[in-house]
C-alpha cells in the first residue's frame, strides 16, 4: 500500500508540474504576443500601419529589446514575395528565410552590423515558404529613438535581384534551375530536404564545413538600380516611421541623436543579451547624475506595473513610498558608496500604489577591464518564496547577476559608459 502511495504521489507530482510548464509557457506566449503587438503601436499613431502597408517595397521591421529580436512588421510586398502569412512571419527571427545555400559571411555581416547599430548592405539568398530560393540585395539599417539614442528597430529592405549577374534564375524546388542547367535537386533529395527543415523547427540555418554558403560561388550581382532602390525604400519607410512617431511624442530618426542630456544607450547587441534573461531586474548607471536606470527587464515591468518608458532614466528610488523606511535606503546608499554587493529586505510601491515586500540584491557589474560598469539590481516579490523548481530567491538572484556579468564582460569593448572604459 505504501509503495502504490507513493507512486500516485509521484504521477500526481509529474501531472501538477505538466500543467505548471504548460501554463507556463501559455503565460510566456501570451506576454510575447503582447510586446510584439505593441512595439508598434506604443511608438507609432494608429495610421502608421496603413502608411506602410501603401509602400510597394519588401520589408521587415524587428526590434531588438524583444527577446529574440522578432519581426514585428511585415510588408505586403514581403508576404507576397516569400508568400507566407503575416500570422507566420511576427514574432520570429529573421533567420528562418534562411537556407542550405545562404552565405555564411554575408549572414555575419549582418550579424556585426546589429552589434554595432550600423547599416549594412549586402547580397543574401533567402528562401520562400515553398522552398524557393531567390537571390535580394538587402538593406538594414538602425531607427534610434530620440529620447535616449537607443535602437528602437531595425528596418530591413530586400530587392529581388534583376538577374542580370551570373547565377540568375535559382529555384529550388522540382530541382533547382543552376547557371548550368543541370538538376542539382531532384525529387529524392527535395524530400530530404524538407524533412531536415521539419526537424530544426523552421528556423533553418544551413551551412557547408567552410566559410561559404554552398551556393557562394554561384552568386548573382545586385546591379546599380537595384541597389538605388533598396537606398530609396529606405528613405522612405524612415520617414513614414519619423512622420508617425512625432504625432506620439515618442521620435524616431535614422541617425543616433539622443535628445535627453548624458544618458548613453546600451548596444543593441548587448540589449538582445539581457533580454533573455527572464528575472525582475534593472540596470543602472552609476556613472551619470542621480544614477538612472538605463536597462529594464520585462519581468521588473510585470512585476511593478510601469511601462519602460515610465522607468527608463529614473532613480530606482521612484518604487519608494511611505513606508519605505529611510535606514535601509541609506544602507543601499552606503554599499554603492564602497562598490559593495548588498541584498536587503524594502517595501516598495507598484504603480497602482499596492506594496510589496522586496527582497532586493545589488551588485556592481565591471567590465572586462575590471571597471565598475554598471550595478544591477534583481528584484524578488517576498510572497513567491521559492519558484516551481524549488530554486531560493537567493539562488536565482545570484544566477541572475552571473548572467548580466556574462552578458556585459562579453560586449564591454563596444558598450558601457565612456567613463568606465
Amino acid at each position: 500500500m505504501g509503495l502504490r502511495l507513493h507512486a500516485a504521489i509521484l504521477i500526481d507530482g509529474v501531472e501538477d508540474h505538466r500543467r505548471w510548464r504548460s501554463k507556463s509557457m501559455e503565460s510566456e506566449k501570451t506576454r510575447l504576443d503582447r510586446l510584439i503587438g505593441g512595439s508598434m503601436t506604443d511608438r507609432y499613431s494608429q495610421w502608421f500601419r496603413e502608411a506602410l502597408d501603401e509602400l510597394p517595397d519588401c520589408f521587415l521591421i524587428t526590434d531588438p529589446s524583444i527577446p529574440g529580436h522578432p519581426i514585428v512588421f511585415a510588408s505586403r510586398g514581403f508576404l507576397g514575395l516569400t508568400g507566407y502569412a503575416e500570422a507566420e512571419v511576427l514574432g520570429r527571427n529573421g533567420r528562418m528565410f534562411q537556407g542550405p545555400e545562404t552565405d555564411r559571411r554575408s549572414v555575419s555581416e549582418i550579424r556585426e552590423a546589429i552589434r554595432g547599430e550600423r547599416t549594412v548592405q549586402v547580397e543574401l539568398l533567402n528562401y520562400r515558404k515553398d522552398g524557393r530560393a531567390y537571390r535580394v540585395w538587402f538593406h538594414l539599417c538602425p531607427v534610434f529613438g530620440r529620447e535616449d539614442g537607443r535602437v528602437v528597430h531595425f528596418v530591413a529592405v530586400q530587392v529581388p535581384i534583376s538577374g542580370k549577374g551570373r547565377g540568375a534564375g535559382w529555384e529550388i524546388g522540382r530541382g533547382r534551375r543552376c547557371s548550368g542547367g543541370e538538376e542539382r535537386y531532384g525529387s529524392c533529395r527535395r524530400e530530404l530536404f524538407l524533412e531536415m527543415i521539419g526537424e530544426l523547427g523552421g528556423d533553418r540555418v544551413f551551412l557547408g564545413s567552410d566559410d561559404k554558403g554552398l551556393g557562394s560561388e554561384e552568386s548573382c550581382e545586385a546591379s546599380v538600380e537595384d541597389k538605388e532602390k533598396a537606398s530609396v525604400s529606405v528613405n522612405n519607410i524612415l520617414s513614414a516611421l519619423i512622420r508617425y512617431s512625432e504625432l506620439t511624442g515618442r521620435r524616431v530618426s535614422g541617425k543616433k541623436c539622443s535628445d535627453s542630456v548624458g544618458i548613453v544607450p546600451l548596444g543593441s547587441s548587448l540589449t538582445i543579451s539581457l533580454g533573455r534573461i527572464k528575472q525582475s531586474f534593472v540596470l543602472t548607471d552609476p556613472h551619470l547624475h542621480d544614477m538612472p536606470i538605463v536597462y529594464v527587464s520585462e519581468a521588473f515591468l510585470s512585476l511593478t506595473g510601469y511601462s519602460r518608458n515610465e522607468v527608463l532614466g529614473r532613480n530606482c528610488r521612484f518604487l519608494s513610498g511611505p513606508g519605505t523606511d529611510v535606514g535601509t535606503l541609506c544602507e543601499i546608499r552606503e554599499n554603492i558608496r564602497t562598490e559593495q554587493a548588498s541584498s536587503v529586505r524594502i517595501l516598495n510601491y507598484r504603480k497602482d500604489g499596492s506594496s510589496f515586500w522586496n527582497l532586493l540584491h545589488i551588485s556592481p557589474v565591471r567590465n572586462a577591464r575590471g571597471k565598475i560598469a554598471f550595478y544591477v539590481g534583481v528584484q524578488t516579490d517576498e510572497s513567491a518564496k521559492t519558484d516551481a523548481q524549488g530554486l531560493s530567491p537567493e539562488m536565482r538572484q545570484l544566477g541572475t547577476v552571473g548572467a548580466v556579468k556574462v552578458a556585459v564582460r562579453s560586449l564591454s569593448a563596444g558598450v558601457g559608459p565612456s567613463k568606465s572604459s
